[in-house]
């Protein structure tokens, strides 16, 4: 069965985009306007029990997630391609290369969770498991990432959406996937080209934790504060967050220093 999907541009460089825990397809604010349609081809997946897949029966799982991707990757007729994945979604993006290590070209993280268990203390872990069944949840947990300071019609319609597309037993099952899958062992020392962009104001998937994570894990990851965006880059600051993708996607050269942390700020001196 044809794995529905979005698509945006016929380039020649070819990636697939994997959502959040609370969005879709759809759901990336304005960056849907702003992608370059004749550099790349971008394919957007809705996960089982998701957007246009809500319905598509399931386990629900990051694994399932991965042969999805795969089989999607196939139909389209991409034997390689790159990866781009937003918070769960930049999991679900390491299970995939760790499935098919020789059809990834490059990785994107955008405030990506990390390969290793999430770890969650008592309040966290009552206040994440707890969102499936209440909107309030959802929504203090949008206030914590996105640094306590988005407008609170933003964050109403965020959690909207998200009640709105996605199964409550699907939104609860992947949240048990991703907290718990341990791919750390499988992906240390892949040397997949890696960016990791992290929003300075996300207050739990913060920069130090993308250096103690991702890039002690990935010999080639740059890890990348983007100014001005908490966990949500493609809604807070969409035009710096396509720049900074794109311009790493087409890159062919290492004009980067791997490992190396930058910033899009000029005169930034850390965190």
């Amino acid at each position: 069965m044809a794995i529905a999907h979005r698509r945006i541009g016929t380039g020649p460089v070819r990636v697939i985009v994997l959502h959040d825990w609370f969005g879709t397809s759809a759901n990336w604010g304005s960056v849907l306007d702003h992608l370059d349609p004749e550099g790349f081809s971008y394919a957007f997946l809705d996960y089982r029990g998701y957007g246009e897949r809500r319905d598509v029966a399931g386990r629900h799982t990051l694994p399932e997630i991965a042969d999805d991707v795969l089989e999607l990757a196939d139909q389209l007729g991409w034997d390689t391609f790159s990866l781009l994945g937003h918070s769960m979604g930049g999991k679900a993006a390491q299970q995939v290369l760790v499935r098919a290590p020789e059809r990834i070209e490059k990785l994107v993280g955008i405030n990506p969770v990390p390969a290793a268990p999430y770890e969650m203390d008592d309040a966290a872990h009552a206040l994440f498991f707890g969102a499936a069944q209440s909107p309030e949840n959802r929504r203090a947990i949008l206030d914590l990432v996105t640094g306590h300071r988005a407008s609170g019609h933003w964050i109403d319609r965020m959690v909207a959406h998200s009640l709105e597309v996605s199964r409550p037993e699907a939104f609860a099952d992947y949240l048990a996937s991703w907290q718990s899958l341990d791919l750390s062992a499988a992906v240390k020392g892949n040397t997949v080209p890696v960016l990791v962009l992290v929003g300075e104001y996300d207050l739990a998937l913060t920069a130090d934790v993308m250096r103690a994570t991702w890039q002690a894990w990935y010999p080639n990851c740059r890890v990348q504060t983007l100014p001005g965006a908490g966990h949500y880059p493609p809604h807070e600051t969409p035009v710096a967050f396509v720049t900074e993708v794109e311009a790493f996607l087409r890159d062919q050269g290492d004009e980067k220093t791997p490992g190396r942390e930058e910033t899009s700020r000029p005169g930034d001196q850390g965190e």
